[in-house]
């Protein structure tokens, strides 16, 4: 199969699969005697499992240590759940900090209607933004 079948049914760019081959994620595959490459249903399957894990936030790097496992024929599953346990508490710190973001655009979107409109001489570009920078600020110092 070339190039751009294969990325037409994983559902990529062609340039993605030879970043890919490029970081070793890939092998390089053979080629046809006038030197396209030519992938073969391991290589499907392998494009398709990176596909499946970028979808989770995994890293070319973590990838690329599951797939060793594989080339080595060594079940990855233990290390995956280490993998994915990470990721998932990433993704809590994550959404904390988009909570506290949330919580705090919802003060100030409360505060907008009670603060004066910026004078366009004033320095200040905006008094409801400076007021978010004061408090954090504020915040950072006290710790």
């Amino acid at each position: 199969m070339k190039i751009g079948s294969l990325a037409q049914q994983i559902g990529v760019e062609t340039s993605t699969i030879r970043f890919y081959e490029s970081k070793g994620l890939l092998p390089e595959p053979s080629r046809t005697p006038s030197g396209y490459r030519d992938y073969d249903d391991g290589d499907v399957a392998r494009l398709a499992f990176i596909r499946g894990a970028r979808g989770l936030g995994l890293g070319l790097d973590a990838i690329g240590d599951i797939l060793a496992f594989r080339d080595r024929a060594e079940a990855p599953c233990g290390h995956v759940v280490d993998i994915l346990e990470t990721q998932r508490q990433a993704i809590d710190g994550r959404i904390a900090e988009l909570e506290q973001t949330r919580a705090e655009l919802d003060r100030l979107v409360g505060l907008a209607a009670t603060l004066p409109p910026t004078d366009p001489g004033d320095i200040c570009v905006c008094h409801i933004i400076d007021d978010s920078l004061k408090r954090r600020t504020s915040v950072a110092l006290r710790r």
